[in-house]
């Protein structure tokens, strides 16, 4: 009798460990059942581990829902799984979907932005990404609602998209793309920028709309405090701003840019044509990066009123009409002049 209970042990002693080896490898094998090069599952928020499971296996994902429920268990993830959509390529064991899931490893399109864009612009990016398409973002960037309580007066989201890197789920839309972009914008302005804002006595349409045309005049971060403090100077007199930026914007809104501006252009009859009308366009011409809304309230402490451009990015600064005009002369006729003789030694 002995004997027989000590084989019955032994037998169910080999069968625990034959399932406990079975079950080691159900776990840790690699597995892949989809077709296709990729698997999307969208975990929903509040989901149980039990429909996580299911959704899983349904996919291809892990072999069996038993199988994903033991992994989490034994994990001691069964709790920490997070929502969102998840893509699958490759083969992996349940052990590491649960991983994934547990770390919030899920999928986002990342879409950059750089400064300087207009709404049109953007779209064409977001489109880019895989996001969406161009009228869609244009269509969500159309609505000003977002900053009623920012700009009142605002007739769209020109402006206050704030140009970044984000990652954003791969069905985020443009609405939620253009919320994003909002918020981005409030945390870069909160603070710092409107403080100083009132501080100078300006509305902070009045920053951005400064902000976009010291951004579209220069992409150097050093001289964008002296350029915001030309404008400021003119402001401050009366002066025109005669910004080519602002021309330029009117142009792209009437489809009438054709990349060269022109005498012609600088006589057009628009609000945004500063060349005609002293002060502040209407409103911002493009999405102003961090650098040039902090320019935009506090300009450097210089005299300028005028500058123009060195052909290399950068450009040379003057108080003085005529000084201006030697820069000018030396920056712009003497160098193109140069630059037309070269050619022609060349040839």
């Amino acid at each position: 009798m002995l004997r027989r209970l000590l084989v019955v042990v032994v037998l169910l002693a080999g069968a625990a460990a034959a399932g406990g080896w079975w079950l080691r490898g159900r776990l840790t094998t690699p597995y892949r059942a989809f077709a296709g090069a990729e698997q999307f599952v969208d975990v929903p928020q509040g989901a149980s581990v039990g429909r996580i499971a299911s959704l899983l296996a349904d996919a291809g994902v892990v072999p069996d829902p038993i199988t994903f429920r033991i992994a989490a268990r034994l994990s001691g993830a069964d709790r920490r799984l997070q929502a969102g959509e998840y893509r699958f390529a490759d083969a992996a064991s349940p052990y590491d979907v649960v991983a994934r899931l547990a770390r919030g490893d899920v999928f986002s399109r990342v879409v950059t932005f750089p400064e300087g864009l207009t709404i049109a612009d953007m779209a064409a990016t977001f489109a880019g990404a895989g996001l969406g398409t161009a009228a869609e973002f244009e269509q969500a960037a159309a609505n000003p609602s977002a900053i009623g309580d920012l700009d009142p007066t605002a007739r769209s989201l020109e402006g206050y998209l704030f140009p970044d890197t984000y990652s954003m789920p791969r069905r985020a839309g443009a609405v939620m793309t253009v919320a994003a972009m909002v918020d981005r914008f409030r945390a870069v302005v909160d603070g710092g920028v409107r403080r100083a804002a009132t501080a100078r006595g300006m509305s902070l349409r009045d920053v951005v709309t400064l902000a976009s045309l010291v951004e579209k005049e220069t992409a150097s971060a050093d001289e964008r405090p002296l350029v915001s403090a030309v404008y400021h100077n003119r402001l401050r007199i009366g002066m025109p701003l005669q910004c080519d930026p602002t021309v330029i914007y009117a142009l792209m809104q009437r489809g009438a840019w054709r990349g060269n501006l022109t005498r012609a252009n600088l006589q057009m009859d628009s609000p945004y044509n500063t060349y005609r009308y002293p002060g502040l366009p209407p409103g911002p011409i493009a999405s102003p990066g961090r650098s040039a809304l902090e320019a935009a309230v506090e300009p450097a402490d210089v005299p300028y009123l005028y500058f123009v451009s060195r052909n290399d990015g950068t450009h040379a600064f003057a108080s003085s009409l005529a000084e201006h005009s030697r820069n000018v002369r030396t920056w712009q006729v003497n160098y193109f002049k140069g630059q037309r003789a070269k050619g022609r030694g060349q040839r």
